[in-house]
């Protein structure tokens, strides 16, 4: 649903990075839009601007490590 600005993320990681590390950043039609201190700072005030389902909130930091979920324990079948 959100695989456009999740690319862009990842695409433009380490210059989001060296602008916004460890601030959670709001992308929007290719862009980061705003930036703030936590998720729900984030999320609140982007509901206020956008409709749900048009942006992405990413907490912001170097690595795979910042998009990567592990389920060690967990077997998909």
């Amino acid at each position: 649903m959100l695989d456009k600005e999740f690319k862009y993320y990842i695409d433009n990681q380490d210059e989001i990075v060296k602008s916004y590390n460890g601030k959670v950043v709001v992308i929007k039609d290719d862009k980061v839009v705003d930036a703030y201190d936590s998720n729900e700072q984030a999320y609140f005030e982007s509901i206020k601007k956008y409709k749900l389902g048009t942006f992405l909130i990413m907490r912001c930091s170097p690595g795979s490590d910042a998009y990567t979920v592990n389920f060690p324990n967990v077997i998909f079948a």
